[in-house]
């Protein structure tokens, strides 16, 4: 008879599964922002879509630096499994900084870039850590 209880391998597959797609998702948004448009032109098109609003250059300048690449390194880091936990959280703040500037920029949004984004970042931090065996964070851990 079969257990409710998933075995340890469908856990961790599952963990690895949902880090390689949130941790692809945040690289390639990473990328392009960082290396395909460039920083500058990511704070331009903010200061652009934000019109009448007066927000000095430097704010959205050091907004784009952070969201391009904390969405590329905490993308690097969720793929290989280092670091996730702060990868997690760094990415948790990046969705907080791209939910504002997009609310600023229109009230009303389409989520359809941040909802798959944070349900995937939820469930990961809602699972145990323990789950996780296919990382190089475990792989790293101490043994007691």
């Amino acid at each position: 008879m079969e257990t409710l209880i998933p075995s340890l391998h469908h856990q961790s597959a599952l963990m690895l599964l949902l880090r390689i797609i949130l941790g692809t998702l945040f690289l390639f948004q990473g990328i392009d922002k960082a290396f395909n448009l460039g920083i500058s032109k990511v704070a331009s098109s903010f200061q652009y879509e934000l019109g009448t609003k007066k927000f000095p250059k430097w704010v959205l300048t050091i907004a784009a630096f952070f969201t391009s690449y904390v969405e590329l390194i905490g993308g690097i880091l969720l793929i290989v499994g280092l670091f996730k936990t702060y990868a997690f959280y760094l990415l948790g703040i990046d969705l907080i900084v791209v939910t504002i500037a997009f609310s600023l920029i229109y009230p009303v949004w389409d989520m359809k870039f941040v909802l798959p984004r944070l349900l995937l970042l939820a469930i990961l931090l809602y699972l145990p850590p323990s789950w996780d065996s296919f990382s190089l964070d475990w792989l790293l851990k101490p043994v007691k």
